[in-house]
């Protein structure tokens, strides 16, 4: 595909320097606001679910459409940048992550160029995704982003949104250090929960969820909600079986996603002592938390 250079019509979206030297061309869409003072700190991955990917970038920088992304991610792993960073780009629509609200005012959006579902789903070409993992790695270096804040636009918005689809590949990103993910646990017969049930250990279910970072009230009812929420986890997470029940393998995944992300937030700590002394010092007071899976997580029949 062959891009038009920059007008110089006034009636044009200008023209900016890429963010990054991946970037191999800028295709500014006038799709974008500000953030009113707040930072980027997730990055949110979708699939285009279009046609082609000149379709996708006409759509992008269509102010009709009203939609927009930071980046496009091609088949052949090039890179279009659309938004600059600094804006806000109209990516994430209605959505919720960890308590926030509005994701497109904390998050940078890239689109992957892809049909999705209703094309048949293909898998992802390896050239898109190590492009992919190139650029997640270079935002999260500049922006000091956690691994764990790489999401998927299903992750965000669970009710509404699929992509990028149960097959793109979360463990290969998370192998290079984008993305939280832990090996998903085998599907076994064992206690499965499911629309219409209520209970203490639904409450405990949704808080498990709404710890990862769903939005999910705490109702103690396996709603609408709640199955969307599951059926969003078990896609990124579990993705052998996306039925939206919280069978025994979605719930052992979501227990060791809780905690890796754990490990992965303590700091490490050094000792001052030589290593034959080491053992000796004295252990540190355990730091004390608001809130956490394991408290919310008592042993039972279908924990365990």
């Amino acid at each position: 595909m062959t891009l038009k250079p920059p007008s110089d019509d006034p009636g044009t979206t200008p023209s900016f320097t890429g963010d990054t030297p991946l970037v191999n061309d800028v295709h500014p869409s006038p799709n974008h606001g500000d953030r009113k003072g707040r930072q980027p700190d997730a990055i949110i991955l979708h699939h285009t679910a279009m046609v082609s990917g000149e379709a996708a970038l006409l759509r992008l920088c269509d102010p009709a459409a009203e939609v927009s992304a930071h980046y496009l991610v091609w088949e052949d792993g090039r890179i279009s940048q659309l938004v600059a960073e600094k804006h806000r780009a109209w990516h994430a629509g209605q959505s919720y992550w960890a308590g926030e609200r509005d994701m497109n005012s904390v998050s940078i959006g890239i689109e992957l160029v892809h049909p999705g579902p209703e094309g048949g789903s293909p898998p992802y070409e390896e050239a898109q995704i190590a492009a992919t993992i190139a650029l997640c790695l270079d935002i999260m270096r500049r922006r000091s982003i956690p691994a764990a804040r790489v999401l998927g636009h299903c992750d965000i918005a669970p009710d509404r949104k699929d992509d990028p689809s149960a097959h793109f590949p979360w463990a290969q990103l998370a192998a290079a250090g984008v993305g939280l993910y832990v090996p998903p646990s085998p599907i076994v017969e064992g206690p499965r929960h499911q629309n219409g049930e209520h209970g203490q250990h639904i409450e405990t279910l949704q808080s498990l969820l709404a710890i990862l970072g769903y939005g999910l009230s705490i109702t103690n009812l396996y709603g609408m909600k709640t199955e969307a929420v599951v059926r969003a986890f078990q896609r990124h997470y579990r993705p052998a079986l996306i039925d939206g029940i919280a069978d025994v393998s979605t719930i052992e995944t979501l227990k060791a996603l809780l905690a890796a992300r754990s490990a992965a937030d303590k700091p490490q700590k050094v000792s001052s002592h030589p290593p034959e002394k080491a053992e000796k010092a004295e252990k540190p007071a355990k730091p004390q938390t608001a809130v956490s899976a394991e408290t919310l997580a008592p042993k039972g029949r279908w924990l365990n």
